[in-house]
């Protein structure tokens, strides 16, 4: 499975290529007495890696802060295809939009390595909200950072061919986990993704993304040593990720 760096708050396709853009933790800037009240209200749960948080179609019931460990978010198709959403870290957040409970969920969501969340139900969270006016104003803040994440993806997979997503993920994640390699500007990833999890990131076959990386190597643009990712011309990735499909 993905191992992630504490570097970003999250993973996921972005047209804002070069910027980190992070999300606050839900509770880490409230008053230490409104963070022990919230935390009151909560359960803390353990998942091992693979351990669903919830499924798509299960019903909302409150959300999950993530204290430690990695979440992935993802939605399944009625053809049973996966396409990654995000992946959170610790101080995000799953479960909305239905931050209160009611209604069912969109997508689903899996410890992509051992995490533990506190669980925040939906029954007295909004009373909880009216009492701790900055909790309420964290929810706000954290909604719209996600509605941001999903109208990017939307607009990306939507707007965007296989190939300029494939760079632009590739960009994303010099961005974020990218550290100098020798000399001559190559630039390591330090994050080793599977070829299965960068295609469900993208909307790809894994196939398809293993056949891009390799031709990928054979122009030079990148080396692929022990599943580690080394980019070897940035330059021509970020031409990539704006340029047509042959």
């Amino acid at each position: 499975m993905t191992e992630i760096g504490e570097k970003t708050a999250g993973v996921r396709l972005t047209d804002a290529v070069g910027t980190t853009v992070r999300q606050p933790s839900l509770v880490s800037r409230l008053p230490a007495d409104a963070r022990a009240r919230v935390e009151r209200h909560g359960t803390r749960r353990s998942y091992q890696r693979g351990e669903r948080l919830f499924l798509q179609g299960d019903a909302h019931d409150g959300i999950a802060i993530i204290e430690s460990g990695l979440v992935r978010s993802f939605y399944t198709a009625p053809s049973g295809r996966e396409i990654t959403l995000a992946y959170w870290l610790p101080g995000n957040f799953v479960g909305g939009p239905e931050i209160f409970g009611g209604g069912i969920h969109m997508w689903s969501a899996l410890a992509a390595k051992k995490s533990t969340v506190i669980h925040l139900p939906g029954a007295g969270l909004r009373e909880l909200a009216r009492e701790v006016p900055d909790l309420a104003l964290e929810i706000i803040d954290a909604l719209v950072f996600k509605a941001r994440c999903y109208s990017s993806l939307a607009q990306m997979l939507g707007t965007r061919s296989l190939s300029q997503r494939l760079a632009q993920v590739l960009m994303h994640l010099v961005d974020t986990h990218g550290f100098e390699e020798g000399a001559g500007g190559a630039i390591a990833i330090a994050a080793a993704f599977t070829h299965a999890e960068i295609a469900k990131l993208i909307g790809a076959t894994r196939q398809w993304v293993t056949i891009s990386l390799n031709r990928m190597q054979e122009r030079g643009i990148l080396s692929q040593k022990r599943g580690m990712l080394i980019i070897l011309r940035p330059d021509l990735l970020s031409a990539a990720a704006a340029a047509e499909d042959e």
